[in-house]
Formats: structure tokens, C-alpha cells, sequence
């Protein structure tokens, strides 16, 4: 797993079309009101806009310079979110929640379903009898088709990127090449790079690691959607109870 370091000033200018409130609204299906973990928070868009309808929100994420990014958001907002920086396989919070989020695909960077099975079980610890986890990921599709072996871009006044996707080392992994030229105060255009790393696992893996870890009632629909997924659905999201 790593930092997203500098990455993260730009992140939400490169997530601007994202569907935040989506994302909320798969909580707000679970709960009105309650305490909310949210693993892999970035820079906070989900924790904020839950906060913002009335949830207590923690927010775990293993980026420094994420959980930066998502303070400032709460102090501007004036939100009462506790933010943790702590690798999700090691979570250790000290309180129980009704609900654990872990969305936007963090859980891809977690590369080794060991990992995966250890984040799961540190999640049901932290979870009230009857509470629920939420959890979404790249479909093994995605990873292997929409993304390995394809190039995107974006080329805007102030900010450009050339995205390459390779292959990763082991099956439904993929290393994310970025490249970003952002214009600093005195007009000038600065070049940084980021390498991601992330993976997949097959809907059997997931639903097995959930039942591993004391999961029940297991239920995986795609795409934002209430259907079953299928051979090309591209994001797979996850529902088990305590």
C-alpha cells in the first residue's frame, strides 16, 4: 500500500466527477444517524458529506498527506471528524461503529488477499453485533480489460496527466504510471510522477474472506446498481452484517 504524497493536492481536481454522494447514500440506506468508519478516507470527500447529514465520522486513512487534506475540509466545514492515520490490516481504533465504509476502491491497494483477510477480520472487531460493512473494488474485468494496457490523459489549463496501466506480477493486478504537470505561482509548469499498485480478487475470494472473518448475510451488487453482477460490470460492491 502506499502514500499518495503528493498526489493528494491534486486528487480531488482529477476526482471532481466522482459520485460522492452515492457512496453517502449506500450508508444513508443502512442508518439515519450513528458512528460511521470510514477506511481509506483520502481526502475526505465521504467522510465530510456524511458528517454533513449527520453521522459520527472517523476517517482512517495510511496517507499523511491524505488526512491533511481531509482536516482542513472539516475544519473549514466546521465537522467534528476524528481522523486517523493507520494502515486498514492494522486498524485499531478503540471504538465500535454501526457501519465501516471502506469505498472508492481502497481496498485494491491492499495486494495480497492475506491482507485483504486481515483488514476484514480487523473490521468485524470493530463493528457493534448487527453492524454492517460496505466495501466496493475493481472487478477483475476492469483491471484486465479497462485498464491494463491502456493510456489516459487529461489536458487542462492549469493541470495535465498521462495515465499508463500495465499489468501488475500477479493475476488481476495492474500498476498505475502517472505523470502530472501542474502550473506553480510563477506560471511555470512542474512535473511529478506517482506509481499505484493495485489488485483484485474474484467475487468468490471476497465473499469467502467475509465469511472467514464472521460475516453473514453476504449480498454483491455492481455499479452503483441493485443488480447481480455480471461478466463486464466494472465496480463490485459488498454488504455483510455482523
Amino acid at each position: 500500500m502506499q502514500s499518495y504524497e503528493r498526489f493528494s493536492y491534486v486528487y480531488d481536481r482529477l476526482m471532481e466527477e466522482a459520485p460522492y454522494g452515492e457512496w453517502v447514500d449506500l450508508v444513508k440506506k443502512e442508518a439515519d444517524t450513528g458512528k460511521v468508519l470510514d477506511l481509506g478516507s483520502g481526502t475526505g470527500e465521504c467522510s465530510v458529506q456524511l458528517a454533513q447529514v449527520g453521522f459520527d465520522v472517523t476517517a482512517v486513512d495510511l496517507s499523511e498527506h491524505m488526512l491533511s487534506v481531509a482536516q482542513d475540509k472539516a475544519i473549514e466545514a466546521k465537522l467534528p471528524i476524528k481522523f486517523l492515520q493507520q494502515d486498514m490490516r492494522n486498524l485499531d481504533t478503540g471504538e465500535m461503529y454501526d457501519v465501516v465504509t471502506i469505498f472508492c476502491d481502497s481496498l485494491n491497494y491492499v495486494t495480497d488477499l492475506e491482507g485483504v483477510k486481515a483488514t476484514l477480520a480487523k473490521v468485524y472487531q470493530h463493528l457493534k453485533p448487527g453492524g454492517i460493512i460496505l466495501f466496493d473494488v475493481h472487478s477483475l474485468y476492469k483491471i484486465q480489460t479497462l485498464f491494463v494496457g491502456n493510456t489516459f490523459s487529461s489536458n487542462e489549463d492549469d493541470i495535465s496527466y498521462i495515465w499508463n496501466s500495465f499489468a501488475g506480477e500477479e493475476e488481476g493486478a495492474v500498476e498505475h504510471e502517472l505523470s502530472f504537470f501542474v502550473e506553480n505561482e510563477e506560471g511555470l509548469y512542474e512535473r511529478f510522477d506517482e506509481v499505484h499498485y493495485q489488485r483484485t480478487f474474484s467475487i468468490k475470494e471476497y465473499k469467502d474472506s467475509l465469511r472467514e472473518a464472521g460475516f453473514d448475510m453476504i449480498s454483491v451488487t455492481a455499479d452503483f446498481t441493485t443488480l447481480t453482477p455480471n461478466q463486464t460490470s466494472e465496480r463490485l460492491f459488498f454488504r455483510a452484517v455482523k
